[in-house]
């Protein structure tokens, strides 16, 4: 019988997690699942618990707290060697819970059926090097407003949830500015347009219901890079309720492409968004590693 790590991050949804946890996880165990609970105690905790059960042959793993906690267990899981694949579960009790919501898994009872059910879809894994290592993500990186607006979230009003991103929303604007990020995208000539900002999304899903990149596919073997231009403060109060529904990739300040390589040029360091985690970065390369991952669903 398959044993499931399930590490589980009480700090998530500030603290919801360690409220709600025990009966999803009764749940589970009642619909026959069998599972080995390991609480987290610090930040980079899921990432050392995952990578010392990986260690030990384990491959079957859920994680139970917001798009944070699944940063740092796939940072756990990432790099290998192995070509044999790890498959991940979620139990979405975090603040924003995004890159679940791709597959209609929006709360904890849909969580918990289809970790029963036991379906699993590939998905891809995105690889970062930057200039002190590497990083790995199944969700998006941005850089510009949208990571200013991640690290004032994350300071200021992530208790809030969905909502607090909104807050940060209206308070960075004040600030707004186009930063460039020189980059050659598939091969192609370095490009530094002006830039609100970019992002480079695995799923479609960012700041719990925001539709940052409708249409990404975390299967497709590539990112969706989503580069919005310049904007006024005016334009981009407009521009940022479309977001929701994704409708905003339609205006003229808006560019989608698909990629599978990109290479940065210099840029220096760079605060990046990467699942909700707010990091400064030199970035050197993005790669996508198609299918590397199953994923429950």
């Amino acid at each position: 019988m398959t044993t499931w790590t399930t590490i589980v991050n009480g700090a998530a949804g500030g603290g919801r997690c360690a409220s709600q946890a025990s009966e999803a996880l009764n749940r589970l165990r009642e619909g026959g699942l069998k599972l080995d609970v390991r609480f987290t105690e610090c930040v980079g905790h899921a990432s050392d618990i995952a990578r010392g059960e990986h260690a030990q042959g384990k491959r079957h793993f859920i994680t139970v707290g917001g798009d944070g906690t699944t940063y740092e267990v796939i940072n756990g899981l990432f790099p290998r060697e192995e070509e044999d694949k790890v498959t991940l579960g979620f139990l979405p009790l975090g603040t924003g819970n995004s890159f679940i919501r791709d597959f209609g898994i929006d709360d904890t009872n849909k969580a918990v059926d289809a970790l029963i059910r036991g379906n699993t879809t590939s998905c891809d894994v995105v690889r970062v090097e930057h200039s002190a290592g590497e990083i790995h993500y199944i969700n998006l990186m941005s850089v510009g407003f949208s990571a200013k607006v991640g690290a004032l979230t994350n300071k200021r009003f992530k208790p809030f949830g969905a909502a607090g991103y909104a807050m940060a929303v209206g308070v960075s604007v004040l600030g707004l500015h186009q930063p460039r990020y020189r980059m050659s995208i598939e091969g192609g000539a370095p490009e530094d347009e002006p830039c609100t900002l970019i992002s480079f999304s695995n799923s479609r899903y960012t700041g719990g219901t925001m539709m940052m990149a409708p249409s990404a596919d975390p299967s497709d073997g590539a990112v969706d890079v989503i580069h919005i231009g310049k904007l006024s403060r005016v334009g981009l109060l407009r521009a940022f309720p479309k977001i929701y529904k994704g409708s905003h990739v339609a205006l003229d300040a808006v560019e989608t492409r698909l990629a599978r390589e990109i290479v940065f040029h210099g840029s220096g360091q760079v605060d990046c968004m990467i699942d909700g985690e707010i990091l400064s970065l030199e970035l050197r390369s993005l790669n996508v590693l198609a299918g590397a991952l199953e994923v429950i669903t």
